[in-house]
């Protein structure tokens, strides 16, 4: 029986086409961004409890970090085994999402993660790049020899 949670491309090549190169999740990446995530939900916490009147604020950052420590051993199997094929043609994602070079219409940074745009509004995450930059480059490069 077939994986019905794919979490690399299903997509079958064309008979002209080839992978150029594979995008996997960096577990450094992912650890650093959940350590910014953590951050932000402690001190969430602690604001929302002093701003309530609260004399315990210390729980806010308690439930913050726990909060994004939990959801980051839950998820991480998952995401580290995300991959995403470019190929000469086609930009492949997991499962069935597919991204034909001619229709990136922008590439962007966000976090480690590239975002692709394609001409029709569709937005895919590469998430927890180690090199964010070289993942946007070798996109931008094969999209501009389609």
């Amino acid at each position: 029986m077939e994986d019905s949670y794919q979490l690399t491309p299903s997509t079958e090549l064309l008979s002209n086409e080839r992978i150029a190169q594979s995008f996997q999740a960096d577990r450094s990446a992912y650890i650093r961004d959940h350590a910014w995530m953590a951050a932000a939900a402690m001190a969430a916490g602690m604001l929302i409890l002093w701003a309530i009147g609260n004399p315990h604020i210390w729980t806010g950052g308690v439930g913050g970090l726990a909060a994004i420590a939990i959801r980051g051993f839950y998820v991480a199997s998952d995401e580290m085994n995300v991959r995403w094929d470019l190929t000469n043609l086609r930009l492949l994602g997991p499962q069935t999402r597919v991204v034909s070079l001619s229709d990136i219409e922008n590439v962007r940074i966000l976090a480690s993660a590239v975002q692709v745009i394609s001409k029709t509004g569709d937005k895919h995450l590469l998430k927890y790049q180690a090199d964010r930059n070289s993942t946007k480059a070798a996109i931008l490069a094969a999209a501009a020899n389609a």
